[in-house]
Parts: structure tokens; sequence; C-alpha cells
């Protein structure tokens, strides 16, 4: 960085920078910033460090070599001397902006100044609160590992480089928001992942001009992705490095963001959020098995209800053999009503649930299950086949892998009831239809989101059905134009 572009360069006089840290720094106003004055080998210097990032062994360890320094080291080249002998320390820099030293100080570094030099040394001896890498709660597995990410990056990205030790993986470093200053990168595998992909990630995250990221991973789908009014992901958001690993493998394209356990995938189809890594923990046939049990799950959470709702509104579409369709006792409510009621009322007990201590969760189901859903029916509001239909179609709800498209189908499951009881057969057969329109129109970053149906694909329709077996498995998909398909 040339002196020239630098709004506000370190000076040779210690007591010039000191006084720009300190109030830029807010040291006589927040109790956690620390302020330390030194003097080694005859020379002042200065540390500055945030308490709850410091490492104080580190320190400790730094201090005690800089007592050990002789006046005559620091005669000819003290920086050189500093860096490259009498600091021991793997993770050393030099900065002369002072604003990027005080970022760096903010985000844990710890910024060494020394009176004479017009750079400040910087020594990553920071150190973050941290959970241990446990199994995701949505990511559950019978067999496999049971380590997930956490809330740092550094961690996130050594989980990923344990799976992939690849010479040609990738992890590029961001920061982002003007205040929150939040760190972030992308990760790839160079010859595999498409470099117009990754460009474009790259430059989707530079253009991103905020306060901060509040909300983390979410908060950069929006700015890269948009559609802000399409209930459907554009990501798959994971916490298992084994499944980024596999995703890296393939082709795709990795965010992680500094304060996240859960990290982005892109570009992905509608099919990878139909798949679980429990599928591929066991062998290929019970693979096959979950997976179309699996399939069958997500399509009855969307078609079910108002599939049923219309035979059971119009019998005269039913062969004489599925007669038996239909409630046998039609309660006090109209029947799309009953179904409408019945989805607000499990919004509220999942909203309940969340905000329910654990040890009060299996009280909270059995109040759901026995009060509401028992009496409900008593006293007419709902009919038992209601009740019988929505639980299958919850149940298909929370057999969906990913969390985000369980909750865009429960959209489309309501709309197309709405559709249906306003319009009856016409109704349910034009949802259908706009419903597989939205997927079609859906691109992330050229990739069709219905591949390998549209456009259609053979093997990929292949890979889409049947659970290959895995030294079977080789080809990567086309759709998001990998550099070596085949291998």
């Amino acid at each position: 960085m040339a002196k020239d572009n630098v709004l506000h360069p370190v000076s040779k006089q210690i007591d010039e920078n000191i006084e720009y840290l300190k109030e830029a720094l807010g040291v006589d106003k927040s109790f956690d910033i620390i302020h330390l004055d030194l003097e080694y080998a005859e020379v002042r210097m200065a540390l500055f460090v945030v308490d709850g990032f410091a490492k104080d062994f580190s320190l400790t360890q730094i201090q005690r070599e800089l007592i050990a320094l002789k006046p005559e080291e620091l005669l000819e080249n003290p920086l050189k001397t500093l860096t490259h002998t009498k600091i021991p320390y793997v993770e050393i820099d030099t900065n002369e902006d002072l604003d990027a030293i005080v970022d760096d100080v903010l985000a844990g570094q710890a910024a060494l100044v020394v009176d004479g030099l017009d750079k400040i040394i910087l020594v990553d001896t920071r150190t973050y609160p941290v959970r241990g890498p446990e199994e995701p709660d949505t990511e559950q597995v019978i067999r496999g590992a049971k380590d997930g990410y956490v809330e740092t990056l550094v961690e996130n990205a050594a989980l990923t480089r344990r799976r992939v030790r690849d010479r040609t993986l990738r992890i590029q470093y961001k920061r982002v928001g003007r205040r929150s200053k939040t760190d972030l990168c992308i990760a790839y595998i160079e010859d595999i992942a498409d470099p117009e992909v990754v460009d474009k990630i790259s430059e989707s995250i530079d253009l991103i001009d905020t306060d901060g990221l509040p909300m983390g991973d979410k908060t950069i789908e929006e700015f890269i992705f948009g559609r802000h009014y399409n209930p459907y992901p554009m990501v798959r958001y994971s916490e298992r490095p084994d499944v980024v690993a596999s995703h890296l493998f393939e082709g795709h394209v990795v965010i992680m963001v500094d304060g996240s356990p859960s990290v982005m995938i892109t570009p992905t189809t509608f099919w990878h959020h139909l798949q679980h890594a429990e599928e591929y923990r066991q062998k290929p046939i019970i693979g096959i098995a979950l997976r179309g049990v699996r399939f069958a799950a997500v399509w009855a959470s969307i078609f079910l209800l108002p599939l049923w709702y219309l035979f059971a509104t119009n019998q005269h579409l039913l062969p004489e053999m599925l007669a038996y369709i239909g409630p046998n006792e039609e309660g006090q409510v109209p029947i799309y009503v009953q179904f409408l009621l019945a989805e607000v009322g499990i919004e509220m007990l999942r909203m309940a649930a969340i905000h329910t201590p654990s040890a009060l969760a299996t009280a909270l189901g059995l109040v759901a299950a026995i009060l509401i859903g028992e009496v409900a029916i008593e006293v007419g509001w709902f009919s038992p086949e209601v009740v019988l239909y929505l639980a299958v179609a919850a149940v298909g709800s929370f057999a969906t892998p990913s969390y985000e498209l369980s909750l865009a189908n429960r959209l489309i499951r309501v709309f197309l009831l709405i559709s249906t009881a306003i319009f009856g057969l016409a109704g349910y057969l034009v949802g259908i239809v706009f419903f597989i329109l939205l997927l079609v129109n859906m691109r992330g970053f050229q990739t069709p989101y219905l591949w390998p149906f549209l456009p259609f694909s053979l093997k990929g329709f292949k890979d889409v059905l049947l659970r290959s077996p895995i030294p079977l498995k080789n080809r990567r998909p086309a759709a998001i134009h990998p550099l070596d398909p085949d291998r």
C-alpha cells in the first residue's frame, strides 16, 4: 500500500500514533480495549489489543522475548529484527495505515507500536469464544462423522481442509460491512469449479454496501441472489463438513461467514435440497429406498392435501374403488377452512416449540396431540380425515432435509389448497402449472433449478433418482459447469 493513498499514515512519532489509536478505539470509553505503554531496549513501545480476543500466553511469551532485546540489536533495521527474529509468532504482519490497524485490532489482532518506525506490527494472537464442533441437530446421521461447523471462520476452514487436502483448494478471504467488518471466505477447488461462478460471487460480495451483516450468511444470500418474493432457496445450507466437502468435489462454491455455523453451497438445483448424508451412509440399495421414501414424503407435503380436498368435494372424479375417499363427518366448519386453520395451528406449534425449553418440548407435543387435536374433533371443528391428511403432510415437511425448502413447499401447499377451493379441478391443475413454471424460471449462476428434468439429462436423472455406488459416482453435475466433469 503506497503511503500517498493512505488517509492516516503511521507517524514515526509514537505519541501521535498512540493518540490516534486511543481516540479511534475509544480506550477511555471501553473497558475491554487494552492499551499498554512499554519500553524494551530503551525504545518506547505501545500495545493495543481487545481483552476478550487476546491470547494471554502468546502475548506474555512475546513480551518475554522483547525483555531480552538489547539496544544494539535495533540499530541497523529495527523493523526486520523485530518481525523476523525477536517476535516468536507465525502470523505476523505490518501496516502503515492507522485506519486499517484500528479495524484489525477490533477484529482481534494485537498492534505493537514502536517509536521511530513508520509501520505498526500486527500479531494475530486472537482467539474467539467457540463451542465444540458438535453434530448439527438438523443433519443427524446414524453412522458417520459427528462433527459440525461452529461460529468461528478459522475453525470452519480447518474442518473443510481436513477433508479436502487438494493442493488447488482455495479459500479467499473477504471483509464485508462498513461497521461490522464481518469476515467471510469463498472456498472452491480451482481446477474443478467454474471460474465464472467464482468471479461473479466475488464481485457480488465486493459490491455489498451495508453497515453490517446482522443475519450473517442469510444477509449475504439476499444481497447476491435477490429474488425476495420467491420462497425457494437459491443456496443450500449445511453444517456438516463432509457434506460441504462432497459438494466441493463436485465443483460447487462454498461461502463461509464468521459468526454463523451454516455454510452456503452454490450453485444448487431443486434436487440438491432433497439429498441427505444418511442415504450415503447405508448400502446403495438401502440408499435408493430411503431416497424414494423421502421423495414420496416431499411430494405428499405439497400435493396431498389439495388433491384430497379436490376429491372430497368432487366425488364424481373418483372411480368406484376409491369412493371411500372423503370425510365421513364434515364437522361444523367448511373443509378448506379447516385446512387453513390447521396450517396456522401447526405453524403456531412450530414457533412455540422453537421458543420452548427442550425439557418442556415433550409436554408441548402432548398438549398439541391430545388436547388440541382430539378436542377439536370432538367439538366438531375438524373432521378426523382432515387431521389425518394434515398430519401426513406435516410429516412430509419434517422429512424434507432442507428447512428452507420445507417452508417454501408449505406456502405452495396453501396456495394450491386455496386455488382448488375457489376454482376446483381447474384451480388445482393451473396451480401445479404455476408451481412448475416458477421452478423452471429459476436459475442460479446459469444453473437451471429443475435440472436434470428441465432441461432433461439422462445421466443427471439417474443420479437424482438413484443413489449410485460410491465407486461409480465419478460424474460431476454438468449443470454447474465443472472444468473436468468426467473425472
